[in-house]
């Protein structure tokens, strides 16, 4: 009986300064690391505000405008759906480098990268 080798899954280089790949492994397709999916666009850090659906995370973001008519800057939020590779582990309230990438479905348009710093508790 031949013994079964272990593959090693190769991970990605990504080349995003700061963001080094998770130490799990998976097998999700979706995954930037580990499967097929391009990370091209926007690369942001957010907020956690919800992780309840099946690797899908709700993401804060905030940013400064500049109103032009009364010539100061106001503080705005968005919020955007990112899925959330099974390598990664987070939780609601931690901050994550979250980059863009082709349609994953109706209103996913955005990945978790990973994480940067985790929740106080």
């Amino acid at each position: 009986m031949p013994a079964l080798n272990k593959v090693k899954k190769k991970v990605k280089n990504l080349k995003i300064s700061g963001i080094s790949p998770p130490e799990k492994v998976c097998d999700d397709p979706n995954c930037p690391w580990h499967g097929t999916l391009r990370v091209r666009g926007v690369i942001f850090e957010g907020i956690i505000e919800k992780f309840r659906a099946h690797r899908t995370a709700i993401v804060r973001y905030d940013y400064i405008y500049y109103a032009k008519k009364y010539k100061r800057y106001e503080k705005r939020s968005r919020k955007v759906h990112a899925h959330v590779p099974p390598c990664i582990n987070v939780k609601d309230g931690d901050v994550v480098v979250v980059g863009e990438t082709r349609p994953i479905s109706k209103t996913v348009k955005f990945v978790v990268l990973g994480v940067k710093r985790e929740a106080s508790s």
